[in-house]
């Protein structure tokens, strides 16, 4: 055996070894919970691409935020582009039997199961890792409905006081009033259509004459500037079901829902995601349908993404394990979720922020 096969031999014996350590370590530091939630603060995170998630289950309904890189209003302020409410009938989580939520760190997803007498569901919520889109799979082994609802607290403009303009360039000196301004929600056909369109005048302009660069504002670039952003949330076999509101944390929202019209045994729901600088809405829309139906004509992408994490973990890992001290355990177990949550911001127009995507 020549010298360049044995070589050859030891590296793909080594990348053999390193892949499936990696992957066994990611299996040993998955999250699962066997109990619901409180509230948002009992969340976990899910991502792909440049999408992240906050996801739990709380009083039998499943609650994801949904956010996205980039997503930026006229105060310059990182938005959330929402919150997803998930209700199933049969619902194996009101007062279920068996309750399991796990993090599957290998594969960059979240599985839900419950069991209550006969019904066994399983939910799995993934996002593209290649498109901007959440999905959201039921399978069941009885006849389900799926009521979906998108939940938005930006009704109305509100006015951002005191410490709450940390969040925005303003910070501790704001000029006046400062509003996070109304988000555009409503049903369209058997969807939800919602997105933020940002307003002609923003935070860039205050800053500029602030900065005494007026004369040369037209030399510089706006990011703020025709930016709109948001998206469809639609389903196999849903139509809309109405309205509703609430309050939550303290906050007004109202909900728009979607129900599948017969029960399946499996039910699949996507958020289609869009974000881009267009001078209409329109044209933003227009960019928004076709990234939903390259989406809907994509049988792989699961597998697709799934590939990607797989490979991310590969690439490189530290094992921090020891059986006599905990603390040890608990670093190495911070660090690959702490590497989880870079990952879901891997394909980001902007860095990941020091507190979060």
């Amino acid at each position: 055996m020549s010298i360049k096969v044995i070589v050859i031999w030891i590296g793909l014996s080594l990348g053999f070894l390193l892949t499936a350590t990696s992957q066994q370590r990611q299996a040993d530091e998955n999250l699962v919970w066997t109990s619901q939630s409180q509230n948002a603060a009992g969340s976990m995170p899910c991502g792909g691409g440049d999408v992240g998630l906050n996801v739990w289950v709380e009083d039998g309904a499943l609650l994801c935020y949904i956010s996205r890189s980039g997503t930026f209003d006229e105060n310059n302020t990182l938005l959330k582009l929402g919150r997803l409410r998930v209700r199933l009938s049969p619902n194996p989580f009101d007062d279920g039997d068996t309750f399991k939520q796990e993090l599957v760190l290998k594969d960059g997803y979240v599985k839900i199961t419950g069991t209550k007498a006969d019904l066994k569901t399983e939910v799995k919520v993934w996002v593209d890792v290649f498109k901007p889109v959440v999905h959201i799979d039921v399978n069941s082994n009885q006849k389900t409905i799926v009521d979906a609802g998108y939940e938005s607290w930006r009704n109305d403009d509100r006015l951002t006081k005191g410490k709450e303009n940390n969040q925005n360039s303003y910070k501790w000196a704001p000029r006046g009033e400062v509003k996070t301004l109304k988000d555009s929600v409503a049903f369209q056909k058997n969807s939800v259509l919602f997105f933020h369109q940002n307003r002609e005048q923003s935070v860039f302009d205050v800053t500029v004459k602030q900065q005494g660069l007026e004369s040369r504002k037209g030399d510089l670039y706006n990011p703020l500037k025709d930016l709109v952003f948001g998206g469809l949330l639609q389903g196999e076999g849903m139509f809309t079901a109405g309205t509703y509101s609430g309050n939550y944390a303290g906050a007004p929202f109202k909900g728009w829902r979607l129900k599948n019209s017969k029960g399946r045994n499996a039910v699949a729901l996507s958020l289609v995601l869009h974000t881009a600088k267009e001078p209409t809405v329109m044209e933003w829309e227009r960019g928004l349908k076709q990234t939903a139906s390259h989406a809907a004509n994509d049988k792989k992408a699961f597998q697709t993404s799934r590939n990607w994490w797989n490979g991310f973990w590969a690439r490189s890992f530290i094992d921090m394990r020891s059986k006599n001290d905990p603390l040890v355990a608990q670093a190495g177990r911070n660090y690959q979720l702490f590497r989880y949550m870079l990952g879901c911001n891997a394909f980001g127009k902007y860095p990941t922020k020091f507190n979060g995507g």
